[in-house]
């Protein structure tokens, strides 16, 4: 990926998202870091003082276009919906209020970031949105309905943008990675060792990498790279599409 791009990542503050700062920052390109954590943005800035931070809620409309009104003629060309959250419960205990926020953040949150960005893309007749989903916008796991929906509907939410852009240079996908070691997934093998009475190495061998052949968490190197390959010029003609990294995951 030879040209510097202006890049604007959600979630930008910690675990994947800080990984695609880090690498897409220290690469020389503009990013434009975005995280509901204020305080963690403070962190991120002083370490990486080059990047511009926008702190707001994409559960909430309002603070989405405030946000992106804020960046004036300095619009990305790059957008990466990278915001993810969690919350693992049956259905029928599943609160209502817990349902709409991972909705909220996960697909309507991208959705409008995506509607935001489009018009400065069309107008430079170039632009490139990667979604970051999940082994989870493919196939389904117990006790996360909310999660598996939301990463679910960003599939079709591109393909269906994807053939909204079909008439300039704007591609749209989605990276499925299995299992990543971030924050969120740490918090997922405490959450279940208490919930089935197992070590968190338990939950490591026998839930989580137990469906993938490799047997391996992804890692954030493996993820920043097939982002960047998405970026780039060899894939400008890849748009609408899955890309992925599941260790064998789906083709048993």
């Amino acid at each position: 990926m030879a040209s510097k791009h202006r890049i604007l990542i959600t979630g930008a503050a910690s675990g994947i998202g800080l990984a695609l700062t880090e690498h897409f920052a220290a690469a020389g390109h503009d990013v434009i870091a975005c995280d509901l954590q204020r305080e963690a943005l403070e962190a991120l800035n002083k370490k990486l003082p080059a990047v511009r931070t926008l702190a707001f809620d994409l559960s909430d409309a309002k603070q989405i276009e405030t946000a992106f009104a804020s960046l004036g003629d300095a619009t990305p060309d790059v957008l990466i919906n990278n915001a993810g959250l969690q919350f693992v419960s049956p259905l029928e205990d599943f609160p209502p209020e817990k349902w709409q926020l991972l909705i909220a953040v996960m697909l309507t949150g991208t959705a409008l970031l995506t509607r935001a960005v489009l018009p400065s893309m069309r107008k430079k007749n170039f632009g490139r949105i990667v979604n970051i989903g999940s082994i989870h916008a493919l196939i389904a796991s117990p006790f996360k309905s909310a999660y598996v929906a939301a990463k679910h509907g960003l599939v079709g939410f591109s393909k269906t943008v994807a053939l909204e852009t079909h008439d300039v240079d704007i591609t749209i996908n989605t990276v499925c990675p299995g299992y990543v070691k971030t924050p969120l997934v740490d918090a997922q093998i405490a959450s279940l060792a208490k919930t089935h009475n197992m070590t968190e190495q338990q939950v490591v061998e026998e839930i989580m990498l137990k469906p993938m052949p490799k047997r391996q968490f992804i890692t954030t190197e493996e993820l920043v790279g097939s982002v960047e390959f998405l970026l780039g010029p060899a894939a400008r003609n890849i748009t609408g599409q899955c890309l992925v990294l599941d260790g064998g995951w789906t083709a048993q």
